[in-house]
């Protein structure tokens, strides 16, 4: 059985997705296309525009087999974090090929980095401080955009686990706006949301427009400063990714700043990106601390978010070669559940009532199955 995986967070699904899924068929021509999804929170340090059931369902109705989770404590880390643990997934899983999307579709110099002793976090940063390395100059000399950067990730990842990794060129900005074009980014289709414009020609996703709420750091932010404000920095000292300083400077910002975007804007500064600081909040606000997080057992099951027929076939095969799947919330390694439990039940907070509760109660029940 040939196993194709893609990493995603389909925030919301769009019409690029869409080509990504058909581009990867025909590269690779699956048995099963699997991939692995973030959750409630991505890897930007933002909450998801929807939640991660609504997000499977379409990835199934639109060509992804089967949907396995990135767990929490992986979805909202740096570059090289996030793409070696999404890729150490797909290895469990049993893929053996890996597919992303790049701004540049040159591999053969993504793969020429990969092999460099060298951390991508971080790695636009290190070039303008003159501490970089010729192949990554060249590199990034033009730019490179974040699937580039991550495609780095995925092939040093790829190359640890015996993975072939092939790259679909990128169609549009990934931080574009611009909704004139039907492969528009995701970021233009939450500002559409959110502003009241139509999606229609963007994404299938369309009942996004019915939805009551819309997560961003504006509706969290309150607890934010409220964490910030009222425990004494030894703690928030020990929060995972809390470091160099990082809690006075937030702190400060906080008294100073009652509006999410405001804040955020004041925190960036030449020692800390947006993500850096969006991932720190999303760490703050769920308390996950250093010892936590370092004492997370290895991976060694799968959660299963959702899958079709043929992604029913991938589970069959997991159970004759007894590789772990956790079709049900209780299966899941008890640290790694706790931490999810708990980041579902934040995420569903800034909902109403009735929408709070089903999501809620939605975590501990099994995967979407589409047969």
């Amino acid at each position: 059985m040939k196993i194709t995986g893609i990493v995603t967070e389909y925030n919301p699904f769009h019409n690029g997705h869409q080509y990504h899924i058909e581009q990867t068929r025909k590269l690779t021509n699956p048995d099963v296309l699997i991939a692995v999804m973030s959750g409630h929170f991505v890897q930007r340090g933002e909450p998801a525009i929807c939640d991660k059931w609504k997000r499977t369902e379409i990835a199934l109705s639109h060509g992804v087999d089967l949907v396995i989770e990135l767990p929490i404590a992986f979805s909202t880390q740096s570059a090289q974090t996030f793409a070696y643990r999404s890729v150490e997934i797909l290895s469990l899983a049993q893929a053996s090929d890996i597919v992303f999307g790049s701004e540049s579709n040159d591999l053969k110099t993504i793969q020429e980095i990969a092999q460099l002793n060298i951390n991508i976090d971080g790695l636009k940063e290190s070039m303008r401080t003159g501490n970089s390395y010729p192949k990554a100059i060249g590199l990034l000399s033009g730019e490179y955009d974040p699937n580039d950067i991550l495609g780095i990730g995925y092939c040093k990842a790829a190359n640890h686990f015996n993975m072939t990794p092939h790259t679909i060129q990128r169609t549009n900005s990934y931080h574009s706006v611009e909704t004139d074009n039907p492969i528009a980014s995701a970021t233009a289709i939450r500002n559409a949301l959110k502003n009241h414009q139509s999606i229609a020609h963007m994404t299938p996703m369309h009942f996004l427009k019915d939805q009551s709420v819309y997560p961003d750091w504006q509706l969290y932010y309150p607890f934010l400063k409220h964490i910030l404000l009222t425990l004494p920095k030894s703690y928030l000292q020990e929060v995972f990714l809390v470091s160099e300083g990082i809690e006075s400077h937030m702190i400060k910002q906080a008294i100073l700043v009652d509006d999410a975007n405001d804040f955020i804007n004041a925190c960036v500064n030449r020692r800390y990106s947006k993500a850096r600081i969006q991932r720190t909040m999303v760490q703050l606000l769920l308390h996950h601390t250093k010892k936590q997080i370092k004492e997370l057992p290895p991976i060694d099951t799968l959660r299963i978010l959702g899958f079709n027929q043929q992604g029913l076939k991938a589970l069959q095969m997991y159970k004759e070669k007894e590789i772990k799947v956790a079709s049900r919330f209780n299966q899941i390694p008890l640290p790694y559940r706790q931490m999810e439990h708990k980041a579902t039940q934040v995420y569903a907070s800034v909902f109403d009532p009735k929408e709070k509760d089903r999501i809620i109660s939605r975590e501990s029940q099994g995967p979407v199955i589409i047969l």
